[in-house]
């Protein structure tokens, strides 16, 4: 398989998560998204949605959409799951996972801030101000979904002791959140799983420093 990402992508980091947890080996293909590779007919011409990652199957086939590529790596390469057995769990873990990738990513990823910053004429802080407080807001909501899980729930990881699909997505918001100083103050547990997960080889080995195109 060869995976298009770009070291820095939050989407990017998520399926390289998945895909370390499950003991997956693909091509590393960088796509350099802050100096606008996606836009180079080279990546444009084959990813409709012009963004990453995009996973390419061994027979051609090219997936798009984080959250569609991990849950076809569940179902197509079922150890370790990624997604709990029972249909309660499964809910909760899409709603956990749900307010990471629909609920903050999309208003704080790097084309709307670069619009905000190119179209709209706003300043370096004011865009830093807008970033802390939808990411802020929504890991607020995420904080409340685990601190309410009950036991049977949230236990080591955000639902039970072995990481899901909301792992793979919680971790690089927060990588994201600290490169931008949100305050993590008060999210207890949310902090208390994001340790959890860095103590895992699976989500070191997929962490931004790791990868061949990394940047500091």
């Amino acid at each position: 398989m060869k995976l298009y990402n770009y070291f820095r992508s939050s989407a990017s980091f998520r399926v390289r998560i998945a895909m370390a947890l499950k003991g997956l080996s693909y091509d590393y293909l960088p796509v350099h998204l802050a100096r606008g590779d996606h836009k180079l007919p080279a990546f444009a011409d084959m990813a409709a949605e012009g963004l990453v990652p995009v996973l390419e199957l061994d027979d051609g086939t090219r997936l798009t959409q984080s959250m569609a590529i991990i849950e076809y790596l569940d179902e197509t390469h079922p150890e370790p799951p990624l997604l709990p057995a029972d249909a309660l769990g499964r809910a909760r873990v899409r709603a956990l996972s749900q307010i990471v990738a629909c609920e903050i990513h999309p208003i704080n990823n790097l084309r709307v801030l670069k619009y905000l910053v190119r179209e709209l004429k706003v300043e370096e802080e004011p865009k830093n101000t807008w970033y802390r407080h939808w990411v802020r807001t929504g890991l607020e909501a995420f904080e409340k979904q685990l601190a309410a899980g009950g036991t049977g729930h949230t236990g080591r990881y955000c639902h039970g002791d072995t990481p899901t699909l909301a792992d793979c997505l919680l971790v690089p918001q927060i990588f994201n959140g600290q490169r931008f100083n949100v305050s993590f103050d008060g999210l207890t547990h949310t902090m208390r799983v994001f340790d959890a997960c860095m103590a895992h080889p699976a989500f070191q080995a997929a962490e931004p420093k790791a990868c061949p195109d990394f940047e500091a």
